[in-house]
């Protein structure tokens, strides 16, 4: 493992970019650029504001610290093979390649002289298909780990899963499974269940299956794939005596092909309070559909814990079918503005909402 340690940007925020010209928002929404970070995928914010990101293409992984409106972009690792899933835990940051788990400890002390990583003692499959990790923390403070299915269908012992363990991996064990593969967690505020996103399978056409906003109330629950796709369509090559009542059916379904990835229930005050406590999701976009999709983030609204209305939250990405941007993580800062990674463009982008004077 190379390490470097560098400050790559000191930069001010700007606006000029094509991406931020073309984004739709709500009334009393702004984009601005707040840093950049080469193929920014995974978020994860540390205690005192440092913003954390993956670099899964180039083998990064950065911390982004604003000092008085001006942000820095620093370095923290490189080198790395594939390193996707970030996650913040009681001052370490976690990092997983796809066969394998980082810990940096005390990392918000040490920015700029980072300590050599521990190797955490967890088992995983190093195939590369959909062998990008994404990890989060729960509130039960278990590490959590996506493990996709090595395949766009098939059917494979220890794939298409949520595992769970210990921070150190100890007591690991499986949390969910029939998930075809999720890149993004997040948990319920009230509730503390787990919700993720799961992409659905290719080649079934434009419009099939849906893509999937799930959640998990009990450990154990089969999100039905590769038998069931979205709760209610039987795979035409392993769906073959298959009943889609026996596994557990989306909480929302998405639109097909839209790749949902990171997800977060908004928890601060700037918004206004009919967006918080709402699941926003970032939908990186198709890859292979005859006409493009996604390139977005939604809301999905819920009353009393249940979704009821899945809407298009910022737009402007795609372009005639010509795509400037592609959104892929989401976490809240304390002041309340909501941070969007796009490793198309290779920034982090901050919305924030001003009240409307009438």
């Amino acid at each position: 493992m190379h390490r470097l340690i560098a400050v790559i940007a000191a930069c001010s925020v700007s606006l000029t970019t094509f991406a931020i010209e073309d984004i739709v928002l709500p009334s009393g929404f702004s984009i601005e650029e707040y840093a950049d970070v080469p193929n920014a995928r995974s978020l994860a914010l540390g205690a005192n504001g440092t913003v954390f990101a993956s670099n899964r293409s180039g083998g990064g992984v950065f911390a982004v610290v604003s000092e008085g409106g001006v942000t820095r972009t620093i370095t923290l690792d490189d080198g790395l093979q594939t390193p996707n899933g970030i996650a913040f835990h009681e001052g370490d940051l976690y990092v997983a390649e796809i066969d394998r788990v980082y810990r940096y400890d005390d990392i918000e002390s040490n920015l700029d002289n980072v300590p050599d990583p521990v190797v955490l003692n967890i088992d995983l499959p190093s195939e590369k298909w959909h062998g990008w990790r994404y990890i989060g923390f729960g509130p039960d403070n278990k590490l959590y780990i996506s493990i996709g299915a090595p395949c766009n269908i098939c059917e494979e012992p220890g794939y298409a899963q949520i595992i769970r363990m210990n921070a150190d991996g100890s007591e690991r064990e499986t949390y969910a499974t029939g998930i075809r593969n999720s890149v993004g967690l997040t948990w319920h505020p009230e509730t503390k269940e787990l919700w993720f996103t799961d992409n659905g399978r290719d080649m079934l056409g434009d419009d099939l299956p849906p893509g999937e906003l799930n959640n998990v109330d009990a450990k154990g629950q089969n999100f039905g794939f590769p038998y069931c796709h979205a709760g209610e369509l039987l795979d035409p090559m392993f769906g073959q005596e298959k009943d889609c009542s026996d596994y557990r059916a989306p909480a929302q379904k998405l639109d097909s092909h839209v790749a949902p990835l990171g997800l977060t229930f908004y928890s601060g005050d700037m918004f206004p309070s009919e967006y918080r406590g709402q699941v926003f999701i970032a939908e990186h976009g198709s890859w292979n559909r005859s006409k493009k999709i996604g390139y977005r983030i939604s809301l999905v609204r819920l009353q009393e814990g249940v979704p009821v209305s899945y809407e298009r939250f910022a737009t402007g990405w795609l372009q005639n079918e010509s795509v400037s941007g592609r959104p892929v993580d989401l976490v809240v800062l304390e002041d309340g503005s909501m941070l969007v990674s796009d490793d198309h463009a290779g920034k982090i982008y901050r919305i924030s909402y001003t009240s409307i004077s009438i």
